[in-house]
């Protein structure tokens, strides 16, 4: 039995199927037809809704991808759509803000837009226009040309009017506290069920019963297996309500990020210890999809353009994998093994990252390329982390996506480095010596000499910004 509040009615699941997902619920099942499938694929927005969890004493708010959220997810939670927002005859200052500033046009894409302005306003203490690109990188509209969306977001936020969320405040909070999962819950249709376990002791034993169940986090990898190729999933492991997996603790040497940390959630860490990763993961799809994937995911789906891995191996991540009660730390380099291919063993699963802390000497520079800045996959993804003393290599670590099929390091291209001052002959050699390293493919993004020849031309840019700083432009996209 799952339970979760929409809106402030609660709703009680006993065998439901878990393969369906919030949009397939709301539109098949409860016939609220205001969230839209545009792509389902997590790439238009038009599905977007918003989901309320406890945070403290208050009540956080974040947007999702119905298309790729498995109903399973939302126990625990308050799920809130397009429909609950107008109140007591009356529009909601967000769908005001739509209507004085003509945002909607076809109409298809604006309960989207609304849901992720809604958002917006809940967490913003004003209008600021780079926050408001961020919230709708992830909404697609054909009709309007953004401006006019744009400008309701700034009235949005800039005239915010307390609506029935914020009077209804400590009621949600009291409702969420008595709904909190207090263990192992279940979704079980007869062929098909999800198991969602709160501790890591208990998914290990769960997943050592099932070995061949699919472990779920965000699901915005996972979800593509129902909604594009229409396969059943029949056992799930939902980890999301693991606190254990979600924390993320920062010592002296290390950043450990637990497997279930949402994207959204490792910003903070990452990007104050390594500024060109927080950039990367403001590029990272979009918002919708870092308030729901994982860290975890994107490297245990072991895609060869993910982006977090290089970046991850060029930092000399490990990652600490978990079967029963037993724990062994590997590096993340010898994680991949082959395309979608890992060192994972049977019931085995990804607890925690661990990050070595920036050192001195240390650059470290990250960069994407991709045929648009926001919410698109990446051609070559390069990552480097050198160190350097008195003008001379004396570490490098680099690692690329894209190039291979799984992320990599470049072995004869650090080789060609160390113990050199970078000079234009110098990296000439590496850059020749990545022809050694990788042998990319061609397919619908980039042809294998487009690959190559950005991956050399990334290593030539990182020693220039080396060499003159103000000229450096942190993570790149070429059009």
């Amino acid at each position: 039995m799952i339970q979760f509040l929409l809106n402030r009615e609660l709703r009680t699941e006993h065998d439901l199927d878990p393969n369906i997902t919030v949009l397939g619920y709301l539109r098949e099942h409860l016939g609220k037809t205001g969230t839209k499938e545009g792509c389902a694929s997590g790439d238009c927005g038009a599905c977007t809704v918003v989901v309320g969890e406890l945070d403290g004493e208050r009540v956080r708010y974040r947007t999702l991808n119905a298309c790729l959220t498995f109903v399973a997810s939302l126990h625990g939670k308050q799920l809130i759509t397009v429909e609950d927002l107008k109140h007591q005859g009356k529009l909601h200052s967000v769908q005001q803000a739509m209507v004085d500033c003509h945002g909607s046009q076809c109409g298809f894409c604006t309960p989207g837009f609304i849901m992720s302005l809604f958002a917006l306003q809940k967490n913003s203490a004003g209008y600021d226009k780079g926050q408001t690109l961020e919230a709708l990188a992830g909404n697609l509209c054909r009709c309007t040309g953004y401006r006019p969306i744009i400008d309701a977001a700034e009235q949005a936020c800039c005239q915010p009017q307390p609506d029935q969320f914020d009077a209804f405040e400590s009621e949600t909070i009291a409702r969420l506290k008595a709904i909190a999962p207090r263990e192992t819950a279940e979704l079980n249709s007869g062929d098909k069920r999800c198991l969602v376990p709160l501790t890591v002791a208990d998914l290990a034993e769960l997943y050592a019963a099932n070995p061949d169940a699919r472990l779920l986090a965000g699901g915005t990898d996972l979800a593509l297996e129902v909604t594009q190729f229409h396969r059943e999933l029949p056992v799930m492991i939902h980890v999301g309500h693991i606190e254990e997996l979600k924390r993320i603790e920062v010592s002296d040497s290390t950043i450990e990020i637990g497997a279930a940390a949402v994207l959204s959630d490792c910003y903070e860490a990452l990007s104050h210890e390594y500024p060109d990763f927080g950039e990367l993961l403001h590029r990272f799809a979009s918002l919708q999809i870092r308030n729901q994937g994982t860290l975890g995911g994107n490297i245990g789906n072991a895609s060869p353009i993910g982006d977090a891995p290089p970046l991850l191996i060029a930092l000399g991540a490990q990652i600490a994998l978990r079967q029963g009660n037993s724990q062994r730390l590997l590096p993340l380099e010898d994680y991949f093994l082959d395309y979608k291919v890992t060192a994972r063993q049977p019931a085995e699963f990804i607890e925690k990252i661990i990050v070595p802390r920036a050192a001195a000497h240390q650059v470290f520079r990250a960069y994407k390329v991709s045929k648009r800045v926001d919410d698109d996959i990446s051609a070559v993804c390069a990552a480097f982390n050198l160190g350097i003393e008195d003008g001379v290599v004396t570490q490098a670590r680099i690692a690329f996506g894209g190039m291979a099929a799984t992320a990599k390091r470049a072995s004869a291209c650090e080789a060609a480095l160390l113990g050199t001052s970078g000079s234009a002959q110098v990296i000439e050699r590496a850059c020749a010596a990545l022809a050694e390293d990788f042998s990319p493919l061609s397919d619908l993004r980039a042809s294998k000499e487009y690959r190559l020849l950005i991956a050399q031309n990334l290593l030539r840019k990182f020693f220039l910004e080396q060499q003159s700083p103000a000229i450096a432009t942190r993570v790149t996209a070429y059009a």
